[in-house]
């Protein structure tokens, strides 16, 4: 089961290079290792290029250093491409050279001046992490994209990023005041608006600089009316050399409009002044609904005529992968369905400003337009008021990139020609054609866009495992490129050009080679970016082609169809980037947060599941048949243990580099929920560790976890004797020495015999429940039982089965039987089979008897909903609710005047995979009159056993402080759902947090 890496070696330039880069003084990382040039291969595109290496700047000296050396004459051979979040939809940042990642450690907000309202960033600061910076002082960048909270500054400007709200706001060059850029040679150049006075002193500068402002200020000056004439009077006029902007409204010579856009292909950015805007107080969007997508498009003129802020448009497909998301729980309210008259398309039209009587008059004047034209069939509208409200629509129609990745089978919408721009008013007849052409191909699409400003994105359907449906990328582009020619618009109106610059020099015909010029004063030897945009004129490469390029179907179709399709959830990962979350309070994927590692992210580790399933088969190893043939553990002890001894001598195997990446996940399953094409992490990584554990030995930790829920009830009886051996000193230190586990818990000495007996707590059995009646049956409940409440936590069972009773309903508790989850989590899956199969039986049957499951654990509890599910052979596993849920339907309403506020910090697994959880928990809360508010929290760290495993000490202890440790001493008391949450915080902030279960207790006698 070796996967031997490609024996390609690198071109003998790079470790060359690589080698005087760190003898030079550079301070940041340099990486050669597979795993993260896999990684780095992919974005959000259809592309895929393998880099020699990778590098990670710590500062912008390390960018003078890179830069420096490049500029060598015996490294002019030497292709760097700058990085920043990697959500490209097309190449920008791929290269076969070396990739210079700014997002890992030139991430910091430099300076705020609220009063003049500007800001000073690094190249990799998040866009959303901006904004949440500006947001107590009022202010906000005003650039919006669906990437916004992974998309760093860097790469928004070297795209010229824009998105809703462009024809208001403008693009990312509108808000650019100054740059500060590093050149070929280690230059460092300061572009901002110039006088002539002062484009003179640039010009007369020595050295590269001068030579860029000379070159610049003579296509200005000599090809003024060639640049009216080909670019185009649009919102969304170009991105990338932007000549037409050279001279700002005032005059002024301003070289950031062509660096803005460039894609890193004339320098490396490594800093930017910003404008900021005041946020507005009020906003309301109006969300017309319609029968169809034409019919939104049509709409479209007429509704812009009120100018609103935006226009933003979403085609039925959209819509119903929307409906099967995590989002639409938040919106659903927004847009009522309706069996009869289905809505096919909908545009989003946002009304804001400081004055809410006036945001509403116009509010109010849109509407009574709404409802007195006919000139267009609209099925009704429905409006979101206020900034949550807003958001909360927003977030779904962000979601739309993800989400088109998400359709059932082979063929998926893919990103080639998806942000097309033409004038807003010629837009439904473009579409007209445009659909027309893909018809023409018998292909599905999903459509989604700006209407105010002409860009629709369309992405048509492909298996790009198919050669066939491969070969219609070309074809389909060089349609689409003379299609957006006819009608005045682009082909790139808003995503970059990257690897369809191919076109470039059609459209700009006569004014090509005054790019090139450009081009080559920056970079004469086409060592950035190269093959992007532009090339110089003499330069041995030219520009890339769409049909020239390895694209990531050529790999994937190497992939055996059957492994492909049973290793759905991780090779499906289209590279939307949502997983690159910045946010600290967002749940979704806890250790790229921590490490800022990109392969310890959803998308990094599919990534090198899809390569390592590519490898396997490549040396004829059929993964699907290796787990068949796997011998008994004991008989295939001395194989392993020979596999261990050769990899410590430092046998090559890309297996381990897999390893150390699944190793860091959590198995939170945020992914699972939160992902919007449900990339879900720990099912492959379970089923790799066990494929990887068939060849190398298992470290004794991972028997030790697996096997703790089957010793539990046999250590149980001995409480003292346990507690004392695992309490002390020395054992502490063996198992965290020899073992790798620390800070084990200790088993509750609660007296739950007490309460079994004072609530008649029956033991449940299909003879018992059957003896019940009808009656008796509604007002029972079986508590499934987990090993972490039962045994480390009894106190919280106590609590649960005392406010049945007081409720009025008895208690049954089923037979304690393993769950199976840390089998899953740590790949033991025959074992997990075993015991899921002989579980689900007994629950079966419980359940046959009509009286409701319920378990306290949300982690454990959701194994039932979804692992077992997946257990070959186990086709049905009754539904255990969540105390909440079964509380939902049980507990009076009876409402009451607020006597006090709690805060919940929601388990990562349940609020993303149950979304509705954490409001059922809120309205349980106001029904006792209490308020409950739901904390946005990220991981908390522990993630079941994670944080016991001493490898994991200071990640865990970082992922803790990015989140929690700031929600602790808020006011009103912190409440936790998940027993390892409130294990995390005992340990890490020796404080013990409640289960929402307490409070309810403490409250029941009112009800």
């Amino acid at each position: 089961m070796i996967a031997q890496l490609p024996t390609a070696a690198p071109a003998p330039q790079y470790p060359e290079f690589l080698q005087a880069l760190r003898a030079s003084g550079f301070r940041g990382q340099l990486s050669t290792d597979y795993a993260t040039r896999t990684v780095l291969a992919t974005d959000n595109s259809i592309y895929q290029r393998l880099p020699q290496a990778a590098v990670f700047p710590q500062d912008a000296d390390d960018i003078v250093r890179i830069a420096t050396l490049m500029a060598e004459q015996r490294f002019r051979q030497i292709k760097l491409t700058p990085r920043g979040g990697g959500t490209g939809t097309n190449g920008q940042s791929l290269t076969d050279g070396i990739v210079v990642d700014l997002s890992r450690h030139m991430n910091a907000i430099l300076e705020i001046n609220v009063v003049e309202r500007w800001v000073r960033v690094q190249a990799g600061v998040v866009k959303d992490q901006l904004n949440a910076a500006l947001k107590p002082h009022g202010l906000f960048f005003a650039p919006e994209l669906s990437t916004s909270n992974r998309a760093t500054v860097g790469g928004m400007i070297n795209t010229d990023a824009s998105g809703q709200g462009s024809c208001t706001y403008g693009k990312t060059r509108d808000h650019v005041l100054e740059l500060h850029s590093v050149l070929l040679g280690g230059e460092r150049l300061h572009t901002q608006p110039l006088t002539d006075a002062q484009l003179d002193t640039a010009c007369a500068q020595p050295g590269r600089i001068g030579e860029v402002y000379r070159t610049a200020r003579q296509i200005q000056e000599t090809q003024a009316k060639l640049i009216e004439s080909v670019f185009p009077k649009l919102n969304r006029c170009l991105t990338g050399y932007d000549l037409a902007h050279l001279r700002d409204e005032q005059g002024r010579f301003n070289l950031n409009s062509v660096l803005c856009g460039a894609e890193g292909s004339l320098g490396y950015i490594v800093e930017a002044k910003l404008n900021v805007l005041p946020i507005p107080k009020y906003s309301v969007l109006v969300n017309v609904r319609y029968s169809s997508f034409m019919d939104a498009l049509r709409d479209a003129n007429a509704l812009l005529a009120h100018k609103p802020l935006s226009i933003e448009t979403v085609d039925s497909k959209v819509l119903m992968l929307a409906m099967k998301d995590i989002v639409w729980h938040s919106v659903a309210e927004y847009f009522p369905a309706d069996a009869e008259r289905p809505t096919l398309g909908i545009n989003l039209v946002e009304f804001s400003g400081e004055d809410t009587a006036q945001v509403n008059a116009r509010v109010a004047e849109f509407v009574a337009h709404l409802q007195a034209d006919t000139s267009i069939e609209r099925l009704g509208h429905t409006l979101a008021e206020g900034a949550a409200a807003v958001t909360r629509v927003y977030a779904m129609r962000k979601r739309s990139v993800g989400l088109l990745g998400n359709v059932e089978g082979e063929i998926r919408p893919q990103p080639f020609v998806e942000d097309t721009a033409v004038p807003p008013e010629r837009l439904a007849d473009y579409i007209t054609e445009f659909r027309a052409l893909l018809d023409s191909h018998g292909l599905a699409y999903g459509m989604f866009g700006h209407v105010d400003a002409g860009v629709l994105h369309v992405r048509p359907a492909l298996d790009m495992k198919d050669p066939a449906q491969a070969a219609l990328v070309k074809p389909i582009s060089d349609a689409v490129a003379e299609l957006t020619r006819r009608y005045g618009g682009l082909l790139w109106g808003e995503h970059g050009k990257g690897l369809r610059s191919e076109y470039v020099p059609e459209f700009f015909g006569e004014l090509y080679p005054a790019l090139q010029s450009l081009k080559g004063a920056f970079d004469p030897h086409n060592q950035l970016n190269p093959g992007k945009i532009c090339a110089p004129p003499d330069a041995p490469q030219g520009l890339l082609k769409v049909n020239e390029v390895m694209l990531r179907g050529d790999l994937d179709r190497q992939i055996d169809e059957r492994v492909w399709q049973s290793f759905g959830s991780a090779v499906h990962c289209n590279g939307n980037g949502a997983c690159y979350n910045y946010d600290p309070d967002d749940a979704m994927c806890p250790s790229w947060k921590a490490t800022r590692e990109r392969q310890h992210s959803p998308k990094g580790r599919a990534s090198l599941i899809r390569e390592w399933l590519r490898l396997q088969g490549a040396a004829n190893i059929d993964v699907l048949e290796a787990v068949a043939g796997q011998w008994s553990w004991l008989r295939g002890l001395p194989k392993r243990l020979r596999n261990n001894l050769a990899r410590s001598r430092g046998e090559e195997d890309f297996s381990h580099e897999v390893y150390d990446a699944m190793a860091g996940c959590l198995a939170c399953k945020s992914c699972a929920g939160q992902c919007p094409v449900k990339v879900n992490v720990p099912e492959f990584r379970s089923r790799f560790l066990q494929l990887y554990h068939g060849r190398y030995q298992r470290p004794v930790r991972d028997y030790l976890i697996g096997s703790l829920e089957f010793t539990l009830p046999y250590v149980a009886y001995a409480p003292r004797l346990y507690n004392a051996v695992m309490g002390s000193k020395w054992i502490s230190r063996l198992l965290e020495r020899h073992v790798g586990m620390l800070d084990s818990p200790l088993i509750s000495r609660y007296n739950l015999q007490a309460t079994l007996a004072g609530c008649k707590v029956g033991i449940a059995s299909v003879a018992a429940l059957r003896e019940l009646t009808p009656q008796q049956r509604s007002r029972s409940v079986v508590l499934v039982q987990d090993a972490f409440t039962r045994y480390f936590e009894t106190p919280l069972l106590a609590s649960f089965i005392q406010l049945a009773h007081r409720l009025g309903y008895r208690v049954f508790l089923a037979p304690f039987s393993v769950n199976g989850k840390p089998l899953h989590v740590h790949g033991f899956l025959g074992a997990f089979a075993k015991a899921a199969i002989r579980n689900a039986h007994q629950l079966k049957a419980l359940a046959d008897c009509g009286v409701p499951l319920v378990g306290l654990d949300p982690a454990m509890t959701l194994v039932y909903r979804q692992e077992y599910l997946k257990v070959p052979g186990l086709n049905d596993c009754p539904k255990v609710l969540l105390p909440q849920e079964w509380l939902f339907d049980v507990l009076p309403e009876k409402p009451q005047p607020v006597a006090q506020t709690f805060r919940l910090l929601a388990h990562c697994t349940e609020k993303t995979n149950v979304p509705a959880s954490t409001s059922q928990w809120e309205k349980l809360f106001s029904r006792c009159g209490l308020k409950l508010v739901t904390e946005a929290t990220g991981c908390c760290g522990m993630s079941g056993t994670y944080g016991h495993e001493a490898r994991n000490q200071d990640t865990s202890r970082i992922i803790f402080e990015q989140s929690w440790a700031g929600k602790l001493d808020k006011q009103g008391e912190a409440l936790a759902t998940g027993y390892s949450c409130r294990s995390q915080v005992k340990r890490m902030a020796d404080r013990q947090l409640r289960h929402p279960l307490d409070v309810l207790l403490e409250h029941a006698l009112s009800l």
